[in-house]
């Protein structure tokens, strides 16, 4: 059913080309760039893809004027600062970001304050806080996961309350994402199996949330079929880059499509964990997806019966009902597959979740702004009990 309003938009200019984040020059001269502030993840900074990108810059005339790879895991409102004070010291005309979700995010808050000044929490945190365009970013997604190189949200987290807070606007979107998959060839299979279980839960979320639409849904429906079809196969086999390119075409369109329609409640949950338990954000997704879609059976069955279907389950003889449960059973199935492939965790209590954070949990989850995108209530009692079963 055609929702009776819904928008699609996508301001990023996407490229998507082996190679590619070594040969952008003529991008940057069209936005008029000559002088770029590197935010980058440590491994980068020291396996040498960061100064590679940095000479093929300096070859056609682009200079990198500052670096900055104190980004951690899960990034936090103090790194932000540090990052775009030492931004707006440099000289820099834009940002180029280098990374997993943790860098995209560190550097679409640091562009806020790097183009705007300001105090991040305070000024800007919450839904539609900027009025205005901000500085040039350029985003070169480095897993095949997040998509956060196309999505209009970041989450930071603040040390002070222990809890990851989101900042979501249009203007925080990058100028350009650059999707190269021979970069993604490093990740490890752990890596790889989380990030794409990232991917995989954003496409399922985003296809049943209540602000789903025919734009989004298409996206994810696509998104699903492409990482069922070599997800699996990647994490067996890194040096696959045909694979690695499906994947990472994969992810961003799953960005697309969540960002448009938003995730639900196993975002909730994983915002939560992370916040509380600095459990990574792909793997606390991967735990919960199967858990969030159980709880949400009852609602989206229909929909979950059509993901099995893009799963490649035969449905015909089955009821919708069936068909739903078939879908969480086969994602079930992938994450044990997963495990066996490269010990990715099933379990909170396996990735140092300790019992008595869950009911912090729950209590942040059903607080967590993506469980109002969620197609059932997120109530305490009933989400502490998932949670427990996930334990």
């Amino acid at each position: 059913m055609i929702p009776e309003f819904y928008q699609f938009f996508l301001n990023t200019k996407v490229l998507f080309q082996a190679g590619i984040s070594h040969d952008f020059s003529h991008e940057l001269e069209q936005l008029g760039i000559t002088k770029l502030f590197l935010i980058c993840d440590p491994f980068f900074a020291q396996n040498g893809l960061a100064d590679s990108i940095q000479r093929a810059l300096a070859d056609a005339g682009v200079e990198t004027v500052g670096r900055f790879s104190e980004v951690p895991p899960n990034s936090e409102v103090e790194v932000v600062k540090k990052c775009a004070a030492a931004a707006q010291g440099s000289g820099a005309e834009g940002l180029l970001a280098l990374g997993g979700g943790s860098a995209m995010d560190t550097a679409k808050t640091a562009n806020i304050l790097f183009s705007l000044g300001g105090d991040l929490v305070a000024d800007y945190s919450g839904t539609q806080t900027i009025t205005q365009k901000l500085k040039p970013l350029i985003a070169i997604p480095t897993t095949a996961g997040t998509g956060s190189e196309v999505t209009s949200s970041a989450v930071i987290l603040d040390k002070a309350s222990q809890a990851k807070l989101s900042f979501n606007d249009a203007y925080i979107r990058p100028t350009l994402a650059l999707l190269d998959p021979e970069i993604t060839l490093s990740m490890p299979p752990k890596l790889t199996a989380m990030t794409g279980m990232d991917a995989l839960t954003h496409a399922i979320e985003s296809y049943t949330s209540l602000q789903a639409n025919p734009m989004s849904d298409a996206l994810a429906m696509k998104a699903i079929k492409i990482i069922k079809d070599h997800l699996l196969a990647v994490v067996r086999n890194g040096d696959d880059l045909e694979g690695r390119s499906h994947m990472l075409v994969a992810a961003n369109m799953a960005g697309i499509a969540f960002d448009h329609a938003m995730v639900g409640v196993v975002h909730a949950m994983s915002h939560a964990t992370g916040g509380i338990a600095h459990v990574a954000h792909g793997l606390a997704n991967s735990i919960f997806l199967p858990y969030g879609m159980e709880y949400n059976l009852a609602v989206a069955a229909e929909r979950y019966a059509g993901i099995a279907r893009r799963f490649g389950i035969d449905t015909r003889l089955m009821s919708t009902e069936e068909a739903a449960k078939a879908a969480i059973a086969y994602v079930r199935q992938l994450r044990e597959d997963l495990h066996e492939a490269c010990g990715l965790e099933t379990r909170l209590q396996d990735v140092g979740v300790k019992a008595e954070q869950l009911q912090a949990i729950a209590q942040a989850a059903t607080e967590d702004g993506t469980s109002f995108f969620n197609p059932r209530e997120v109530t305490l009692e009933e989400i502490y009990e998932t949670i427990k079963e996930a334990y």
